[in-house]
């Protein structure tokens, strides 16, 4: 009988592909992916810390674990790995109330098929969380959900220390890939079959190749555009002051390169943006959205924004406001502040906007958001765009759906065997978060 395996993540995009890696290994091992958890020998969740709420999410599923081994009488290997993982350590261990057998820390995910092993055959706890300054993995082994696109981790680790986040502290210092991996990597994903690759990184326009001093993030994007198979080119998540001309040429100049730019600007306010150890300013987050969209008229950018940070008044907030009806993000991730552990935020500056007054700046913030998304759909209505379909639509299965260059989600009707392919879509609809077209002409 064979050994099953399930793996739940929470959180980011670097999130997601970590537990491609982690089912990769695990299949290597010898065991079999299930969707069940009732029949899983192997329960991971991989966790954010990014959030409070994504804290809580893990001590709420490991509580229905809880209830599902005492209703069932199954007894399964449960791992917790991530940031969560590494940030709390040995401590989920009585947290949990002894549910968890093993926490791997976020960069020793090589090591889970061995810690399942020795808790599962010794029915002891298992816990590592070493640091390894290698950002390389067996790509290899890495089982890819996603039959269109790719992600590719370039860049690990954090140093900007901004004070509300705690990634330096979970994910470590920053860690270059070597650019000859990388583009291995992204060839292998193109043989396979995937047409778009996404760059990762906690701060990916910092990148500079370890085997090659004279290349940048440009200069990376550069060599992957040259990969045969490979259509569309994004990534994630650049940081505003490190958006370099070479960068802003290379959206203009590289057709394979998705014309969307995420910006995370965090405030609209100056003081907040200091406290925040952003090192950037309001007027230069704005005189940089000039320069890309000048040279590249339009790209879509979106944003992150955080409401309630400590000491952030109402005036402040309305700069926020203020600067999200200057730039009109085509969208945007909001947030309400939370204190991480061990960040500069946390020991240096009181928790003191209350949770209400939090709750109506985010709400003002999304009701403003999703009308400008409305508008700026509404004035796609009417157009072709390439649209790279990438699955069965949410809504209906009669439909499928796919993105723009530009990041935006259409949905067509259409048969499935199109996924994978580039088609032109007419948009007869718009929608605050997406659109809606029809097929004007054959695949690409």
């Amino acid at each position: 009988m064979s050994r099953k395996y399930l793996i739940e993540t929470f959180g980011c995009q670097m999130n997601y592909h970590d537990s491609e890696q982690m089912a990769g290994l695990l299949e290597a091992a010898g065991y079999d992916r299930t969707a069940d958890d009732a029949d899983a020998d192997i329960v991971v969740i991989n966790t954010c810390s990014v959030r409070e709420h994504a804290e809580e999410k893990l001590y709420t599923r490991l509580g229905e674990l809880r209830a599902l081994q005492t209703s069932s009488g199954r007894d399964p290997v449960v791992v917790v790995a991530g940031c969560v993982a590494q940030q709390e350590g040995e401590s989920l261990f009585k947290r949990s109330d002894r549910i968890v057998d093993v926490v791997v820390g976020t960069r020793r995910v090589r090591m889970l098929p061995v810690l399942v092993e020795q808790a599962a055959h010794q029915r002891s706890a298992q816990v590592d969380l070493g640091a390894h300054d290698d950002v390389a993995f067996p790509f290899a082994v890495t089982r890819r959900d996603d039959q269109v696109r790719a992600w590719v981790t370039i860049i690990e680790g954090c140093n900007e220390y901004c004070s509300f986040c705690v990634v330096p502290y979970t994910r470590g210092h920053e860690r270059m890939r070597p650019k000859a991996d990388i583009l291995a990597e992204v060839r292998a994903a193109a043989a396979g079959g995937r047409r778009e690759v996404q760059l990762l990184g906690q701060i990916v326009n910092h990148y500079q190749a370890p085997d090659d001093p004279a290349c940048d993030f440009a200069g990376l994007l550069e060599a992957v555009h040259d990969v045969e198979g490979i259509d569309r080119i994004r990534f994630a998540s650049p940081h505003p002051r490190h958006v370099s001309r070479r960068l802003i040429a290379a959206l203009r100049d590289l057709p394979k390169v998705c014309r969307h730019l995420h910006l995370p600007v965090q405030s609209g306010s100056d003081r907040v943006l200091k406290a925040m150890r952003r090192r950037y300013t309001r007027e230069g987050f704005l005189d940089l959205v000039a320069e890309v969209r000048d040279a590249v008229p339009g790209i879509g950018l979106s944003t992150d924004l955080i409401v309630g940070f400590p000491g952030e008044t109402a005036s402040e907030f309305d700069e926020t406001l203020s600067l999200m009806e200057a730039v009109r993000f085509q969208s945007v991730f909001s947030f309400k502040y939370s204190p991480r552990p061990n960040t500069l935020a946390l020991k240096r500056l009181p928790d003191d906007v209350p949770e209400d007054e939090k709750t109506r700046r985010i709400v003002a913030l999304q009701d403003l958001q999703r009308g400008i998304q409305l508008a700026l759909h509404g004035a796609m209505v009417g157009r072709v765009e390439p649209v790279l379909v990438d699955a069965v639509s949410r809504r209906r299965a009669t439909e499928i759906s796919g993105r723009t260059p530009g990041n935006i989600v259409v949905n067509l009707p259409g048969d499935p065997a199109w996924i994978g392919t580039v088609m032109p879509v007419r948009i007869e609809r718009a929608g605050p978060n997406s659109l809606w077209g029809r097929a004007t002409a054959t695949s690409a």
